[in-house]
C-alpha cells in the first residue's frame, strides 16, 4: 500500500458511483424523500396535533431528527451494499483488485460515494421539513458532524453486507430484519424516557438509540443519552466496521473466489 492516497483512483470510483445515482435518481433520492414526507404528513400533521409536546418540543418537530436518521441509516446501507455487490455479481471486481489501488482507496471511493448520497438525502429531507414544522437547529456544526459520521459508519456496514451477500435476497436480509426494526425501536417517534423503566433499560441495548439521541440533541439540546456516550458508541461501531473491512481485503474474504 502506498504511503499517499491515490486521489485519481478515489475520484474515479466516486464519479462512477455518483453518475450511477444520477441515472437512477428516482430510486436513489426521490423515493426515500417522498416516503419520509409521508411520515411527516401522517405522524406530524395528523397524529402530532393529538399528542402533547415532548420535552417542551412539539411532536411534529420532535420526530424530524428521528425520521432523518432513520432514512439515512437505511439508505447508507442500501447504497454501499449494492455498490460493491454489483461489481462482484458482474465480475468487474477483479479489475479493481488487480489495479494498483489500496483497500483504503477502494473504501474511500465506494463508502464515500454512498455516504455522500445519504448525506444529500438527509439534507433534502431537512430542507423539506422546514415547510411542515418550525425548526431551529441549536448546534448546526454538531448536526452536520453527526450526519457525516453516521452516514460513513453505516455505509461501511453496507459495504460489509455487500461483500458478505451471495444474492440479492441476502443483500436485503440484514437491512429488513435487523436495521429497520432497530430504527423504529430506536426512538424515532418517541423519547426513551417515555417508556417504563424495564423497557428503557432494554432500549439502551439498541445502538440506534444513541444515534437518534445524539442527532436530536444537535437540534434541540434534548437527549435521552449523554452525548459523550453516544459519540463513544458511534465511534466504536465505526472502528469495528473499518477493522472488519480491512480484514476482508487482507484475507480476500468473498472477493477472490
Amino acid at each position: 500500500m502506498s504511503a499517499t492516497l491515490n486521489i485519481r483512483a478515489v475520484r474515479a470510483i466516486l464519479r462512477y458511483e455518483m453518475a450511477r445515482a444520477r441515472r437512477a435518481l428516482v430510486q436513489s433520492i426521490v423515493s426515500p424523500v417522498l416516503s419520509t414526507v409521508l411520515y411527516f404528513i401522517v405522524f406530524g400533521a395528523a397524529i402530532g396535533t393529538r399528542i402533547s409536546a415532548v420535552g417542551g418540543i412539539s411532536y411534529a418537530a420532535f420526530i424530524v431528527p428521528g425520521l432523518i436518521m432513520q432514512t439515512v441509516l437505511s439508505q447508507s446501507i442500501s447504497f454501499a451494499s449494492f455498490a460493491i455487490y454489483f461489481p462482484r455479481f458482474t465480475g468487474t471486481i477483479y479489475e479493481i483488485l488487480s489495479a494498483p489501488v489500496s483497500f483504503i482507496e477502494v473504501i474511500c471511493g465506494y463508502v464515500g460515494a454512498a455516504a455522500l448520497k445519504s448525506i444529500a438525502t438527509g439534507l433534502i429531507i431537512l430542507f423539506i421539513s422546514f415547510f411542515f414544522v418550525p425548526l431551529h437547529i441549536l448546534h448546526p456544526v454538531w448536526m452536520a458532524g453527526f450526519l457525516v459520521l453516521t452516514c460513513a459508519t453505516f455505509s461501511l456496514l453496507g459495504f460489509i453486507i455487500g461483500i458478505w451477500a451471495d444474492d440479492f435476497e441476502q443483500l436485503q436480509l440484514i437491512p429488513l430484519l435487523v436495521v429497520t426494526p432497530l430504527s423504529f425501536l430506536g426512538g424515532s417517534f418517541y423519547s426513551i424516557k417515555m417508556l417504563p423503566p424495564l423497557w428503557q433499560k432494554i432500549s439502551f441495548a439498541n445502538p440506534v438509540v444513541y444515534l437518534i439521541s445524539c442527532f436530536r440533541w444537535s437540534f434541540y439540546g434534548h437527549a435521552d443519552v449523554p452525548v459523550g456516550i453516544s459519540l463513544a458508541v458511534i465511534g466504536t461501531f465505526f472502528t469495528v466496521c473499518l477493522g472488519i473491512t480491512a480484514w476482508i481485503f487482507k484475507t480476500g474474504y468473498r472477493l477472490r473466489n
